[in-house]
């Protein structure tokens, strides 16, 4: 009865294309009525363990499924498709006889997990980053990791390069740092909005310092952009029913003179009463400029359910915004004139965006977006588009049931309503920022997508067509948490590394410009 067979093919569990898991196989009934859910590992346990052993070791009549290349694909979606049809030949029957499409679901994330080594909730936040050795050979450039800035919080979120390449980077629980180009000073600049340290949870605290940003036009004008988590005590019903603090995204802008933060205006804030006193971990804060005129910033699940409020066009949380550079309203949103609708909407049904990016080919809006198990996503953000959380999404609840929260409140819901990710992660690496790289250091990337990973620790690159991904390749593998990405002035590639021995600013150098041979 086993239930894979040893090949010679392997590939990462990426799906660049996610219309495979829209057949009846492999997604559920939208209706259907959803089983009591066991664990991923219980359900192993209950169905698989027999054949395959409790470690996916492999036992006498059912072959390892670790460890080893799979003949009929390891991918998510032909994971699913060998468990659910089978291989009788082989003596092992079609699943689909017995189990539901979302236990068989459940199996299939569960194996993946395991062979990429990526068992869900493992956050490795503490041991200290190794910086490989010598020269890395990746396909298209030889380059070098070396630290430029070490021993800084570890509960960093984003950087930004300076045209006089000095950094700017934000703490969570801090504020405003800038630090020298060669690493070695580091200064608080003053009067900036700070977030707040919890010491109960820090990483789930409320009111954090989010995102900086540089105006298009910085070198003439000052202006650099916060996007923050405004904090306020005793604000909302909410705060005041349960004695705790309430935060929603805010943007500002101002000027930094002699370490000073002066001249802030708020770009946009929200009405009191959408502030929510579930914690920032939600909070998205990402943001980017299009070549227009207009700023795009995302705010994740922030209510204490995140499942809540994400669809609801009244309220600002599970979007994406869009606003002209002084904080206006551009007459083109999708939403305007929709008395029910903010009119700063661009897109809706984000669950966790973590990197946010305009194409400077199409100057179309990227982004990228943790799902819950498994998910994980990179999307095209089309005006008025429905990213589906929580209605759907390509991963599964941590508990093991499907996402479909919500789907009994509506009329009828079809999935062809809901825009599907260019590439779904399953299982999730837990992605992070990422950019579009230009620059004249590392030229067979130009135009790649460079995107961090956190819990997989790995610093991945895309090549497109048009709209298309065509090439995928891990550069840096068991790495480091890579919050943030940005490529300095000289074109050379810089990665912000959360650590909790001491978080680090990374630069990549080209070990020998050109095609690595």
């Amino acid at each position: 009865m086993h239930c894979f067979s040893q090949g010679a093919s392997d590939f990462r569990k990426i799906s660049i294309s996610a219309f495979a898991l829209l057949s009846v196989t492999l997604i559920p009934t939208l209706y259907a009525a959803v089983e009591p859910a066991l664990t991923f590992e219980a359900l192993y346990e209950q169905q698989c363990a027999v054949c395959h052993g409790n470690e996916l070791q492999g036992e006498a009549i059912g072959v390892p499924l670790v460890g080893r290349d799979l003949l009929h694909g390891q991918s998510l979606e032909e994971l699913a498709i060998s468990i659910a049809d089978g291989f009788p030949d082989s003596g092992m029957p079609a699943w689909s006889e017995t189990l539901s499409t979302n236990q068989i679901r459940t199996l299939a994330v569960f194996i993946a997990e395991q062979r990429d080594s990526m068992p869900n909730g493992v956050f490795n936040v503490s041991t200290p980053v190794q910086f490989p050795e010598g020269v890395v050979a990746s396909d298209k450039h030889l380059f070098t990791a070396v630290p430029v800035a070490e021993g800084l919080e570890e509960l960093i979120f984003s950087m930004e390069i300076l045209p006089d390449k000095q950094f700017l980077v934000t703490e969570r629980t801090g504020g405003l740092l800038l630090i020298s180009a060669d690493g070695q000073k580091t200064t608080m600049i003053q009067d900036t909005p700070k977030g707040y340290y919890n010491e109960a949870n820090p990483r789930g605290g409320i009111g954090s310092m989010l995102e900086v940003i540089l105006h298009p036009e910085y070198a003439d004008n000052g202006w650099i952009y916060l996007h923050f988590s405004d904090r306020c005590e005793d604000c909302t019903a909410q705060s005041r029913q349960y004695n705790r603090p309430a935060s929603m995204n805010k943007v500002v802008r101002g000027r930094i003179e002699n370490d000073q933060w002066i001249d802030q205006e708020t770009i946009i804030e929200f009405d009191k009463a959408s502030y929510q006193i579930g914690s920032d971990i939600g909070a998205g804060g990402r943001a980017a400029f299009d070549s227009e005129g207009h700023l795009f910033f995302s705010i994740g699940a922030r209510s204490p359910n995140t499942m809540s409020g994400v669809q609801d066009l009244g309220l600002p949380w599970g979007k994406i915004h869009r606003v002209n550079l002084d904080g206006s309203i551009p007459e083109d949103n999708p939403y305007v004139g929709d008395d029910s609708a903010l009119d700063s909407i661009w897109s809706r049904g984000h669950r966790s965006p973590h990197g946010l990016e305009v194409n400077p080919i199409s100057d179309e809006l990227w982004s990228t977006e943790m799902g819950p198990r498994g998910g994980d996503e990179l999307n095209i953000i089309k005006p008025g588009g429905n990213f589906g959380w929580p209605l759907h999404s390509l991963g599964i609840n941590y508990s093991g049931t499907e996402v479909n929260y919500g789907r009994d409140e509506l009329e009828f819901f079809r999935i062809e309503d809901i825009v599907m990710p260019l590439v779904d992660f399953t299982p999730s690496p837990a992605v992070s920022s990422f950019i579009f790289y230009q620059g004249d250091a590392f030229p067979e990337w130009n135009n790649d997508i460079l995107m961090g990973t956190l819990k997989a620790q790995q610093l991945f690159r895309f090549s497109l067509d048009g709209n298309r991904v065509i090439e995928q390749e891990i550069l840096l593998d068991d790495f480091a948490r890579i919050r943030d990405i940005e490529s300095g002035v000289d074109g050379e590639v810089y990665l912000l590394l959360e650590n909790g021995a001491g978080s680090k600013i990374a630069r990549l150098m080209p070990g020998s410009i050109g095609v690595a041979e």
